[in-house]
């Protein structure tokens, strides 16, 4: 089973969500909403609850992280891994020369 990826322009979303927000009152909950919105652009229901979860989290209307916060720690994490590696890099290549140095005749 292959999985279809669709990419939304920003403006559609934007578009989407915003059609959620300002007629959610003409629907019995927000998953009618998102529902009926949702089959109108042409993108799945839990696609565009996605978004509208996103956007709540982001304007703080819902707990948990925000977008510019989850890019950050994903930055932070990557540079994090990069350290490790290097210091990894830097360990071996120690212990290497340490290791060649004592192979080494002395000097007299």
């Amino acid at each position: 089973m292959t999985k279809t990826l669709t990419r939304y322009s920003p403006e559609v979303r934007a578009r989407a969500v915003r059609m959620v927000l300002d007629h959610r009152a003409d629907y019995a909950s927000q998953w009618a909403a998102i529902s009926s919105i949702a089959a109108k652009i042409g993108c799945t229901a839990e696609t565009l609850r996605r978004w509208v979860r996103r956007l709540e989290r982001d304007a703080g209307l819902r707990d948990g992280v925000t977008t510019e916060e989850r890019d950050r720690i994903r930055a932070l994490e990557r540079e994090n891994r990069e350290l490790r590696q290097a210091n990894e890099i830097l360990r071996k290549a120690s212990a290497y020369f340490a290791q060649a140095e004592l192979d080494r005749p002395m000097r007299k």
